[in-house]
């Protein structure tokens, strides 16, 4: 088994998010993948922390993740501004990528859940197209509902006969997030939630062009991509956001002044 290693992570809105860069982020997984080691990293947005906030258990999930990595832009920038200079953003889609060349230059394998069985497909055609030495050791579209027991039980299987050194998990915040603790412990491998990383690769919908990304509107590119299905979560989660994070600025003000003022 690896050593522990301790997480150093700043707390934005109630989840605890580490200060890592990206050779540490791949270190780490690296090094957890090639022992097989169960463990589980969480890609943090701005839905993922909106929803820690209001959701004391996902918090805690979040909390409790081996690796929780600043995956949106505004989630970077308050780590920034929390004291963190120059944190970089781990973005999902950036992760898996780098993870796949990662695993074919070690000879690890990797296994693909979610997606829908045509995305699997385009995204394995995809990567064993980039990535020709990259083992993947299987994948499974799970149905869009919960899992009974026994489907649940099936996956697990298929997953540890495979061997898989890394699970790239792609069901959706919070549904992976929740998938990857419950099953820390019962799966001998690194699971990392994704989300959306196999639509990308599989070219199911376009990146947003690096400027946007950069300057923290690959959320306004989605949106318009599919606004039906997002417009919804972006315009709560977006708002809230900000509100949450004004009114800890105003806090720490307050606390500050209150301070001066006893001295």
């Amino acid at each position: 088994m690896v050593a522990y290693v301790r997480r150093t992570t700043l707390p934005v809105l109630g989840a605890d998010i580490d200060i890592v860069d990206w050779d540490e982020c791949l270190t780490r997984i690296g090094t957890w993948a090639e022992q097989r080691d169960s463990r589980y990293v969480c890609l943090c947005n701005v839905h993922s922390v909106v929803t820690a906030r209001r959701e004391p258990r996902f918090a805690s999930v979040i909390n409790a993740a081996d690796l929780a990595a600043p995956d949106g832009a505004p989630v970077a920038w308050r780590l920034r501004s929390l004291g963190c200079r120059g944190q970089q953003r781990i973005a999902g889609p950036d992760l898996m990528w780098r993870c796949c060349e990662l695993a074919a230059e070690r000879g690890l394998s990797v296994f693909l859940l979610g997606g829908t069985q045509d995305i699997l497909g385009r995204l394995t055609a995809r990567l064993r197209d980039a990535f020709p030495e990259l083992r993947i050791a299987g994948s499974c579209a799970p149905p869009y509902r919960r899992l009974a027991p026994q489907e649940d039980a099936r996956i697990v299987h298929a997953i540890e006969r495979s061997g898989a050194h890394l699970v790239f998990v792609a069901l959706g915040c919070p549904n992976q997030e929740i998938w990857m603790a419950a099953h820390r412990g019962r799966l001998r491998g690194v699971m990392v939630g994704i989300g959306a990383a196999f639509d990308f690769h599989a070219g199911m919908i376009p990146r947003a062009p690096s400027w946007m990304q950069a300057a923290g509107l690959e959320w306004l590119h989605r949106l318009c991509h599919e606004p039906r299905r997002l417009w919804r979560r972006y315009l709560v989660t977006n708002t809230l956001f900000c509100l949450f994070v004004l009114s800890e600025l105003l806090g720490s003000r307050r606390a500050t002044e209150d301070t001066a003022e006893h001295r």
